[in-house]
């Protein structure tokens, strides 16, 4: 599908990444871009369309849904991360995560399929990570929750190209947004990855890999563990 013309909605539009999708999209001719926030109050792009949402409660996502009846493209771009280990972590934490990543996309997707639907098709983008790949087991929530939204994509992916609804994963490493603020490691731009992501819808594409670091992940998966994990090598 053309960015250009299109009727998009970014879930968690107000700042980070979200908010470079709002920016990308009205800066490549977007008729319209609702930016999605728990508080409408806080986006701050000038030409967006606030929206008040809350993914994880579901009378926020249906409100959402009957308000943007013209959607064409949908960003669900909202996430978090708590920072739970694998044997430590909180299990509210690990519920937290999937509620948001897993249940919260899930509950989007199902809402807006309708109307992307009726709208000719669309495109439909969930922004996932090299984490859905890759685990770090001080932040295994945050892997777990991604692991399943990528399953969840996949069976979308099928399930939606019935009403030729184009289904596209967003693969990327650390960004240089608030979640990764106190990380002294490389990351992307995430303005960069916005228009890589947005190009790749406009090419079709099912899987974007804005980094190297997610081009090599995705490239070990068909290999040992131990390739992606040598610290299992002894």
């Amino acid at each position: 599908m053309q960015i250009e013309g299109a009727v998009a909605l970014v879930t968690g539009g107000n700042r980070g990444l979200g908010e470079q999708f709002v920016k990308a999209l009205l800066d490549r001719g977007a008729a319209k871009v609702y930016a999605a926030a728990r508080n409408p109050d806080t986006v701050t792009t000038p030409g967006a369309v606030p929206l008040a949402l809350d993914i994880t409660d579901p009378d926020s996502v249906r409100a959402a849904a009957e308000k943007a009846q013209d959607v064409t493209l949908l960003i669900n771009n909202a996430g978090i991360s708590t920072g739970a280990g694998v044997i430590d972590g909180d299990l509210a934490d690990y519920r937290r995560e999937m509620d948001t990543h897993v249940f919260g996309t899930l509950a989007m997707s199902r809402a807006f399929a309708p109307a992307l639907a009726r709208n000719g098709g669309g495109a439909l983008l969930n922004v996932l990570s090299v984490l859905s790949w890759y685990v770090i087991p001080a932040g295994a929530a945050y892997s777990a929750a991604k692991a399943a939204e990528w399953s969840v994509t996949n069976s979308l992916r099928v399930q939606l190209a019935e009403q030729q609804t184009l289904v596209t994963a967003l693969h990327v490493g650390y960004m240089d947004t608030d979640m990764a603020a106190s990380l002294d490691t490389p990351k992307a731009d995430p303005a960069k990855v916005a228009h890589a992501a947005l190009d790749g819808i406009e090419a079709r594409q099912y899987e974007v890999l804005a980094d190297d670091i997610s081009q090599q992940v995705k490239a070990g998966l068909a290999a040992d563990p131990s390739a992606l994990y040598p610290q299992l090598l002894g």
